[in-house]
């Protein structure tokens, strides 16, 4: 059996880091982490090869020497899937479906040959033996959850590692929380499943032994969702492995923000070399929170709470969303101050939208205000239901918050602001560790001698190299990830603007 894997093509978002990457002259930020571990799970026995879109061009000679597509993807993808199966289609190979756009949207791929949704442990399996016994079914699919202990090492060897920016492993699947916009609790649970330590450390093994020797990140929506296993297991052996292997990586995650709550958690972290956490925080409207069920950012500082994460070494990044019902018109004002003041230099501002499998998806089609299907993209500037407050004033106060962090004035006061109190713990500090010489030459020509940033990006270098001297890559790579942000919005602004679209009628063309 040959088996093609495929990854489609992400578009240029705020996620894809697409302009930063060609500063360090690298096609993709992560592999892609589901589909290496789909491959684990397949005989032995099968050829197998793998085209990440991000990649490499998948080219029509890929197809026609597989027997078997099998594809995987979020619905950000979805625009690349269609294109994808439809040149399987014309090329008469067929396709194995799954991933969280086929789980949460089977019945929009009528041409996909076989779904096997939810989680691969456990529906990957049946699929393989009916395979073989010649009758596999269409669709798999079952709400039983997969042990984890179960999930094999990705197989690595099908990727060229030196095309990307960071490696990726997971840990766990589930989140404690239930934020009525988010849907990992319907695809994962609420009760956090995870692997044993030693799973962890033979991923780790694994990819170093393949001679990677930079950033990794940990996928999991939740990484404390279970603290108590993190702090016995999970963190005394990833230090103690890191010690033996004199730190050959630095690593990042996601975490919700009661890990400001527990010193000790976040200590472990830093000794461990993470340097990293992304948060969502989401709005400084209390009423907003409390509409989202939010419940772990209410009743706090959340100020108070990202610096204190800071203070422990962990550059805090961080999720914001405008648009809930309860956000008043002063939200983009307040949205924008608080930024500011946190010192959160990469600060992902996006719209609500509300994806299927949410809660917030159930009430808005009760409340008949849901329109279309979301797009996985939340800062292409569209929704997919009616809000509360005039979309007009809802994209206005959009633009404004992201027209002001990004500019180059106040994201390079941001910059400063963060550097200025950060002290890392790490005992590397990653950026001194970051290889790509490049990526500096490149920065000081587009950045400092071409670029609109460039008094301000020579006045934080300057700052940098005489007051924090050991953190001027740092601030060579924030301003490349500055540079990055504004590229991509001042692309889906002028799209907007030329285009006239009314993102609340899918029906119409031109408003």
């Amino acid at each position: 059996m040959k088996v093609l894997l495929v990854y489609p093509e992400y578009p240029d978002t705020f996620w894809s880091f697409s302009y930063a990457l060609k500063f360090i002259s690298k096609k993709a930020a992560y592999p892609p982490l589901g589909l290496l571990t789909i491959a684990a799970m397949l005989p032995g026995k099968w050829d197998k090869k793998l085209v990440d879109m991000n990649v490499r061009e998948l080219k029509d000679k890929d197809l026609l020497w597989a027997d078997y597509v099998f594809i995987s993807a979020m619905s950000i993808q979805k625009e690349s899937v269609n294109n994808v199966l439809k040149r399987c289609s014309d090329i008469g190979v067929r396709v194995v479906a799954g991933g969280p756009l086929f789980t949460n949207d089977p019945e929009e791929f009528s041409d996909v040959d076989h779904l096997v949704l939810n989680e691969a442990e456990i529906t990957l399996l049946p699929f393989l033996r009916d395979l073989e016994a010649g009758s596999p079914r269409r669709i798999y699919a079952s709400l039983e959850k997969a042990d984890l202990t179960t999930t094999p090492i990705p197989l690595w060897e099908l990727i060229d590692m030196n095309q990307y920016s960071c490696m990726n492993i997971q840990y766990s699947r589930g989140c404690p929380f239930d934020c009525e916009f988010c849907n990992i609790t319907s695809l994962f649970g609420r009760i956090p499943r995870t692997k044993s330590a030693g799973q962890v450390i033979a991923e780790l093994e694994k990819i170093y032994s393949l001679g990677w020797r930079e950033g990794v990140f940990f996928v999991d929506d939740n990484f404390i969702g279970n603290k108590g296993k993190l702090k016995k297991e999970i963190l005394p052996a990833l230090i103690q492995w890191m010690e033996l292997r004199n730190n050959p990586f630095y690593f990042s995650t996601e975490a919700s923000i009661n890990l400001s709550d527990d010193e000790e958690l976040m200590g472990m972290m830093t000794q461990a070399e993470f340097i990293a956490v992304f948060v969502g925080i989401e709005t400084p409207h209390e009423e907003s929170l409390i509409e989202c069920t939010k419940t772990q950012n209410r009743n706090r500082d959340l100020i108070a709470s990202v610096k204190k994460i800071q203070d422990f070494g962990l550059e805090v990044q961080a999720g914001f969303i405008v648009g809930f019902d309860q956000d008043p018109a002063s939200i983009f004002d307040k949205m924008i101050a608080f930024i500011q003041e946190s010192g959160i230099v990469t600060a992902m501002v996006g719209l609500l939208n509300a994806p299927r499998g949410t809660k917030l998806y159930e009430r808005l089609v009760r409340e008949n205000r849901l329109l279309k299907t979301s797009t996985g993209d939340n800062t292409d500037l569209s929704v997919n239901f009616i809000p509360k407050m005039s979309y007009e004033k809802l994209l206005s106060g959009y633009r404004e918050i992201i027209e002001t962090i990004y500019s180059p004035k106040h994201y390079y006061l941001r910059v400063k602001r963060f550097m200025k109190d950060f002290r890392p713990m790490q005992k590397k500090v990653i950026q001194m560790r970051y290889s790509y010489w490049k990526a500096g030459l490149k920065a000081m020509f587009l950045l400092g001698i071409i670029g609109k940033e460039r008094f301000y990006y020579w006045k934080l270098v300057f700052w940098s190299l005489f007051r924090r001297p050991k953190l001027l890559p740092m601030a060579i790579t924030f301003s490349i990830y500055g540079y990055h942000f504004r590229k991509i919005f001042e692309q889906h602004f002028r799209m907007a603007d030329e285009q006239g679209r009314d993102p609340l009628n899918p029906a119409s063309e031109l408003r």
